[in-house]
């Protein structure tokens, strides 16, 4: 059964999704990412790659970026959680699909999926009309971020220990913040027990600024930046820093797009890589 057109979640979630699915049919292995579940919930017809967004190599650089930052939570998750972490929340999960996808973690892991209730309602209906279900080592967290609900509160009421460590992701979310809702969710995420990390994805203030010498650029093999757009906030690295020890993380530190270029797509001969503009911060308590 398609999905209801008048019911999809918000378009970015949607965006990532169809992203995801793109990289493994259109980019040669190996595939950073393998995940098409989401473009099956989504069901968005079969000329979805016609989509101005999906069509041509304008936005390879951001479809490369949004793969490796999964990749590089997932693998966070699979360090921590062999040693012995056993929490893993996804605050603004979208149609995220690792549960789905990584079943293996079932006895291992609990996952706590936060995001608005009408996008997890539609998820949940769409997982079930598919065969998916939800696991029991899988919490729905929904939380109304309009009404200034704490997603610390309900994380906690949906069986969430805060006395056990964790792994918090926030990847692709902070862009549709205010400065001051990513200093809430700071603060929030560093009341987790001591041994926890959050992933924490930015947008540099330089991440759609155009090259000096485009020419000399592309010879490099650079991405080059797309069209700009207009995000509620912008962080240079040392301010994010900031930002997260002033909400009392112990120790935080700056992953850079170049760092995870050379650690997902440094073999690569197709040009596909990130484009420069979203990094991570590793923030531990």
């Amino acid at each position: 059964m398609p999905a209801e057109k008048t019911k999809v979640p918000d378009e970015t979630a949607v965006r990532v999704a169809l992203w995801r699915a793109l990289h493994v049919q259109a980019d040669a292995p190996p595939h950073v990412v393998e995940d098409e579940i989401g473009l099956r919930l989504v069901s968005p017809g079969e000329d979805w790659r016609r989509r101005p967004d999906m069509a041509g190599d304008g936005m390879r650089g951001f479809r490369a970026g949004v793969v490796a930052r999964a990749r590089f939570v997932e693998d966070l998750v699979a360090e921590r959680c062999a040693a012995g972490v056993t929490q893993y929340v996804i605050l603004g999960a979208g149609l995220d699909t690792f549960v789905q996808r990584r079943p293996e973690y079932g006895s291992r892991l609990r996952v706590f999926e936060i995001d608005q209730p009408a996008t997890q309602e539609w998820k949940r209906r769409r997982l079930a009309e598919l065969g998916h279900g939800s696991p029991k080592w899988l919490r729905w967290v929904p939380v109304d971020f309009e009404s200034g609900d704490v997603w610390w509160d309900r994380l906690v009421e949906n069986g969430f220990d805060p006395d056990r460590p964790a792994v918090l992701a926030c990847a692709g979310v902070t862009m549709y913040l205010s400065e001051e809702a990513v200093r809430d969710t700071l603060r929030q995420a560093a009341r987790a027990a001591a041994g926890s990390t959050l992933a924490m994805t930015f947008v540099l203030p330089t991440a759609f600024d155009e090259p000096e010498d485009p020419d000399a650029h592309a010879a490099a093999g650079k991405p080059m930046p797309g069209p700009r757009v207009h995000f509620r906030s912008y962080f240079t690295p040392d301010a994010i820093l900031g930002l997260a020890r002033e909400a009392g993380f112990r120790e935080a530190q700056y992953v850079s797009t170049e760092e995870i270029t050379a650690r997902y797509f440094a073999d690569r001969t197709d040009g596909f890589r990130p484009a420069a503009g979203e990094p991570f911060i590793l923030a531990c308590t």
